[in-house]
């Protein structure tokens, strides 16, 4: 079975609940965290994730506008991106 990956990446100031808020996200549109490494530098949480969204029937326009309501609502930056983007971009 092949798996559709995608990359989140989560940037701002340290606060609690970024990451349960996050993956419950994940956990209720079926998406699957592949991989995931996070570290505090400074005052600022840094995370990324690699997530197979090959069960969820939720659109990646959705789950994009979902985790940008969540970025808003913990002052912090979140990005998703396809892996064949993301390989695209990183060729050399």
């Amino acid at each position: 079975m092949e798996k559709e990956l995608l990359f989140i990446t989560v940037i701002g100031k340290d606060r609690k609940g970024i990451v349960a808020k996050i993956s419950t996200l994940l956990y209720e549109y079926d998406i699957n965290i592949e991989d995931i490494n996070q570290k505090i530098m400074d005052d600022y949480f840094v995370m990324i994730m690699l997530v197979d969204m090959k069960e969820s029937k939720q659109s990646l326009e959705r789950v994009r506008a979902e985790l940008e309501k969540i970025g808003d609502t913990l002052q912090v930056k979140i990005q998703i991106q396809h892996e064949d983007i993301f390989k695209m971009m990183h060729r050399v």
